[in-house]
């Protein structure tokens, strides 16, 4: 199965939901300002399921509602090997640049910010991090999220690539 691409039920799952952060929002208007609010939070089961999400709204509290349904709706299952992830992965996303990498059982997560809260929320145990680009909480998340989905187990690549050179090996033969 590959991680990250099949639609999971968020009712099947337990799932906590974790705020990262609120910014407010002023609007200059005729009569003054005009205040809205937008809320990222990330959603999981510690379990290897993440989702993060984005809402914007007027009041506090309808826009974390709107966030947490936008995080269920983009769950991805995440590869895990024990408490860590399976291989090193760096990503860069915009100007988001992110290192995942796996640590000793034990180590604990060595992240900050929003890769924390979206590592934790995914049930990894143990990882060394490093985010290298901006710190624009809402792009780091989303890097951190992306990087998570590209993880593979490496006896699913030994598998694909098995696949590919038999498939490879045939073509060859026929032509």
């Amino acid at each position: 199965m590959a991680f990250g691409t099949s639609k999971i039920d968020p009712s099947e799952l337990t799932l906590t939901d974790k705020l990262i952060y609120i910014n407010r929002v002023a609007k200059v208007v005729k009569g003054g300002k005009r205040l809205s609010f937008s809320a990222l939070v990330v959603t999981g089961d510690g379990n290897g399921h993440v989702g993060v999400g984005m809402g914007k709204a007027n009041e506090v509290p309808v826009a974390i509602n709107k966030a947490g349904a936008t995080a269920r709706k983009s769950l991805i299952t995440v590869p895990l090997a024990g408490g860590t992830i399976p291989h090193q992965i760096e990503l860069k996303m915009g100007a988001a640049k992110i290192l995942l990498k796996p640590a000793a059982p034990g180590t604990g997560i060595i992240a900050g910010g929003s890769v924390r809260a979206v590592l934790e929320a995914a049930g990894v145990k143990d990882i060394l991090t490093k985010s290298l680009g901006t710190s624009n909480k809402t792009n780091v998340a989303r890097a951190t999220v992306e990087a998570l989905r590209r993880l593979r187990y490496p006896a699913d690549v030994v598998r694909e690539r098995k696949q590919a050179v038999a498939e490879a090996g045939e073509a060859a033969k026929g032509g």
